[in-house]
């Protein structure tokens, strides 16, 4: 599940419990504050990262901090730590979990995953290599694309599902079709869980 949110003054997400999976929020603009029953506390701000694992159960909250809206995606680590790679001008990569280019993030996983932040300009094209078994997907966030061996178009908060190969790798390239295109290619090995 991926949630993009969006959250004005004087909002935020009190007290809710998580159990059994591993929680990333990646904070694009604003300021939270995240806290749990532990005593844990961290102040995410625009570019920020954050990953928690549940395991057994945690309950924790994430509150707005300041007066501006945040917006980010839920699916800790400093901005500064994050891997960045340009392979060519136009193209800027985030790799918050897993490799693209060579570049390979710093986060370690318990479940073998893939998180990677794309904005090209327009008519730049990249290609990933989403690893064999994986389940992914690619969120749109703003702009335009064509993806895919059959260049499906997409446009902002639009999911595109991709295929999972048993036992071999895919490679997904897209073509940025307008200035602004910032897509995330999200995918992991699935962990076989019972969902309630």
């Amino acid at each position: 599940m991926l949630d993009e949110f969006r959250v004005a003054p004087p909002g935020g997400f009190p007290d809710h419990p998580h159990r059994g999976f591993e929680t990333v929020t990646y904070m694009m603009e604003g300021e939270l504050i995240h806290e749990d029953f532990k005593g844990h506390k961290g102040h995410l701000k625009g570019g920020d990262l954050q990953w928690m694992t549940a395991g057994r159960g945690i309950i924790h909250s994430e509150l707005l901090h300041g007066t501006t809206t945040a917006r980010g995606l839920q699916q800790e680590l400093e901005s500064s730590q994050v891997t960045h790679v340009s392979p060519e001008e136009g193209i800027q990569i985030k790799v918050i979990a897993g490799e693209i280019y060579g570049a390979r993030s710093s986060v370690v996983t318990r479940t073998p995953t893939t998180y990677i932040d794309v904005k090209l300009k327009k008519g730049k094209k990249i290609e990933h290599s989403i690893p064999a078994n994986y389940t992914a997907f690619i969120y749109t966030l703003q702009g335009t694309a064509l993806y895919g061996g059959n260049q499906h178009a997409s446009e902002a908060q639009h999911t595109l599902v991709l295929d999972n190969h048993q036992g071999e790798s895919t490679v997904v390239p897209v073509v940025s079709t307008s200035d602004d295109c910032h897509f995330v290619i999200i995918g992991g090995l699935p962990i076989g869980e019972h969902r309630a």
